[in-house]
């Protein structure tokens, strides 16, 4: 009995890795959120599609789960890399008294990586990622994950920085940034990444506190020693002689 965890990137195909590609190939069965299916819809052609909307997470995996027990190579998607914000946690306790099923996870590229890529270089020394979305983690709790890589110096990605019930978090996380860090601290907003319509913007932390987001953006927040280089946001790591 087979399962796949596999992690898409954060577009099409050409954002995957090629064991991600030849793992779908062997899957009779592919589990997802209908936006990330649809991305790769090329690539699953004429494989039976389970499909579910978010929130309905438990459902989508348990499904995969059953169609494993029949027999059947199943592949459970996540839009960038399925281990960070993504289903293999989740996959992994649903299997837990299934244990003759083998799960596989198969990395992809996760949003701090591929839109840090497209403002330049943000994360080149010791970064923190944080989702600012309580649905599944208290406010308090992200709150004090704030403060923490705000205090350590860490370059930070804000996932989830809104939606339309959460319309005030990426404010109320600023103001807990600026607590610590300047205004003129360097940041960056990267939305669509690797899709359609992929666009970014170089701000600072005081003016980031009043930007408008939405749940298709990732942020960037620079550390002391991010400095904006021809245009592109970077983080120098320290090497001698530049």
């Amino acid at each position: 009995m087979k399962l796949y965890c596999i992690g898409i990137g954060p577009g099409g195909e050409e954002q995957m890795t090629l064991r991600a590609v030849r793992a779908l190939e062997k899957c009779d069965c592919v589990a997802g959120y209908g936006l990330y299916l649809d991305l790769i819809e090329n690539l699953i052609e004429g494989k039976a599609r389970v499909q579910t909307g978010m929130t309905k997470e438990v459902d989508r995996c348990t499904a995969a789960r059953d169609l494993a027990k029949q027999g059947k190579t199943v592949a459970v998607v996540s839009s960038g890399d399925a281990g960070v914000y993504g289903m293999a946690g989740l996959l992994f306790e649903v299997c837990e008294n299934d244990p003759e099923i083998e799960v596989e996870v198969i990395p992809g590229i996760t949003a701090a990586c591929s839109g840090g890529a497209v403002l330049g270089s943000p994360m080149t020394c010791d970064f923190a990622c944080v989702s600012l979305s309580d649905l599944l983690t208290p406010w308090e709790v992200i709150e004090q994950r704030l403060r923490g890589a705000a205090q350590g110096d860490f370059c930070i990605a804000l996932y989830n920085p809104a939606s339309k019930k959460r319309t005030d978090h990426l404010r109320r996380a600023c103001d807990i940034l600026l607590e610590v860090q300047p205004p003129e601290t360097v940041c960056g907003l990267v939305r669509n990444i690797g899709r359609a319509g992929e666009e970014y913007t170089l701000t600072t932390l005081g003016a980031l506190r009043d930007t408008t987001v939405d749940m298709l953006t990732t942020v960037f927040v620079g550390n002391s020693r991010t400095r904006v280089v021809n245009g592109r946001m970077v983080t120098p790591r320290g090497y001698r002689g530049v």
